[in-house]
């Protein structure tokens, strides 16, 4: 355990988040995604859910500022309009921690392809359908 840290970041998914750069994506997929298939690099968090994953990155990553979009999901049954309960859950913690970012919705196989796209994928145990979140990381400015 490190002070001030949410205890979700462990050693593996903390050195993944160290070692991405500016610009570079992690995707949280929820447990019916195919990970081991998309993953470049997989970060297993077996037990926990995608809010909670996404509540402890957002808590040290910063996200991209020099874009007009840094944070994706899918659209629910192929319908960019629908809103899942996941995605109010998601809307809220990116809210809490970036206040002037939006979640930008992706259709099908554009979602698929950005995941697997990604730096890094961390596979959860959310249960709900459409768990799934993609984020680019930016700098801190000093």
């Amino acid at each position: 355990m490190l002070k001030g840290l949410n205890p979700l970041l462990g050693p593996d998914l903390l050195r993944v988040l160290r070692a991405m750069g500016h610009g570079d994506e992690i995707a949280i997929v929820d447990g019916n995604y195919p990970a081991e298939t998309d993953a470049k690099r997989l970060v297993r968090m077996d037990g926990h859910s995608a809010t909670a994953i996404l509540d402890a990155v957002l808590s040290v990553m910063p996200l991209d500022e020099m874009v007009p979009d840094a944070v994706f999901r899918p659209a629910a049954g192929l319908d960019p309009q629908r809103m899942e309960p996941v995605f109010e859950d998601f809307e809220k913690i990116v809210k809490k921690w970036e206040p002037r970012r939006h979640i930008t919705t992706l259709v099908g196989a554009e979602f698929y392809a950005r995941v697997k796209g990604c730096y890094a994928v961390v596979a959860s145990s959310e249960k709900r359908l459409y768990g799934n979140i993609v984020l680019r990381k930016g700098v801190i400015h000093s």
